[in-house]
């Protein structure tokens, strides 16, 4: 019996696999980092991102992000979209 190859458990996904990502950005439009908690965090959906940044943007304002852009591999699809609240 032939059973097909298992990948490996703790492999981190491919690009590919999750193409959605955030820029995070200062007031000029550059990119910065905020934190390893919140860097380099990849998504399989637009809404999977959405709903992500919904939820942490002001934990990201705190570490000095004031805005994002969105990302579907190297493709902006919109932003930069600001952080703040008024």
């Amino acid at each position: 019996m032939n059973l097909p190859e298992q990948p490996p458990t703790f492999r981190p996904p491919t690009a590919a696999e999750r193409p959605w990502w955030w820029r995070l950005e200062d007031a000029a439009g550059n990119e910065v980092s905020a934190s390893e908690e919140y860097d380099g965090q990849r998504f399989v959906s637009q809404a999977d991102a959405e709903s992500w940044v919904g939820e942490i943007w002001s934990d990201l304002a705190e570490h000095g992000v004031t805005g994002v852009t969105l990302f579907e591999g190297d493709r902006a699809v919109y932003g930069p979209m600001s952080l703040s609240a008024g």
